[in-house]
């Protein structure tokens, strides 16, 4: 298959874009020059803006698959304007230009929501999932709440509270919906949903029981 990744050199980028091209895959970048040193073997860089439509419409041909994972890095409440200038408007230009060159998919990551906290946040990822729905769009919509890994391992001190929440009825839909999940369980699950498209012009969600259950064939 023939993807585009926008947020290639990313924390969750640079692990879908190797496992993507060591699947035998044709794997481009949308990235800043000075973030292509960062991207994995296999991937070829394309120097443009995933913030503007026109750089990312530019860097698409009709018929491919867009994996779009750009966003603010360590977000916090602290970030709401950030939200707004690049993860929401970045999603925006991904979708204006997926419309004109007749994308063949989009995979979005968005946020676990209802959600108690980061409200900027999930408001932004929302409206993400909104500018696809209203596009027409087929993709896939993947919300994780918070993707562990190198350097993002704070949250596993939170697992004996997960799993109380699990325990109790009125908590369980919660608990399951914000749970945590690895890096390489979001990585299989963004290869998995490239790889399986859903029905064209629709939007399939993809939730945290099911980014921890995805499973590749090799």
């Amino acid at each position: 298959m023939r993807i585009l990744i926008t947020g290639g050199s990313g924390y969750i980028g640079t692990r879908v874009g190797k496992l993507l091209a060591d699947r035998d895959h044709s794997v481009r970048a949308l990235v800043r020059a000075e973030s292509a040193p960062r991207l994995p073997s296999g991937v070829q860089p394309i120097i443009g803006n995933a913030l503007d439509s026109t750089s990312v419409a530019a860097a698409l041909a009709g018929g491919e698959t867009l994996v779009h994972l750009v966003g603010t890095p360590h977000p916090n409440p602290a970030k709401a304007a950030e939200f707004e200038r690049v993860d929401l408007a970045s999603i925006r230009a991904s979708v204006s230009a997926a419309k004109e060159k007749a994308l063949a998919h989009l995979v979005y990551v968005s946020v676990a929501h209802p959600a108690p906290a980061m409200h900027d946040y999930v408001a932004a990822r929302v409206a993400g999932e909104a500018a696809i729905v209203d596009g027409g769009l087929t993709a896939t919509i993947l919300r994780p709440w918070y993707v562990l890994g190198p350097g993002h391992w704070w949250p596993v001190v939170l697992l004996p509270l997960y799993g109380v929440g699990e325990l109790v009825p009125r908590t369980r839909a919660a608990s399951r919906r914000l749970g945590l999940v690895t890096l390489a369980e979001m990585a299989r699950a963004l290869v998995l949903a490239v790889e399986s498209p859903p029905p064209s012009r629709t939007q399939r969600i993809v939730e945290v029981p099911e980014i921890r259950r995805a499973r590749l064939e090799r």
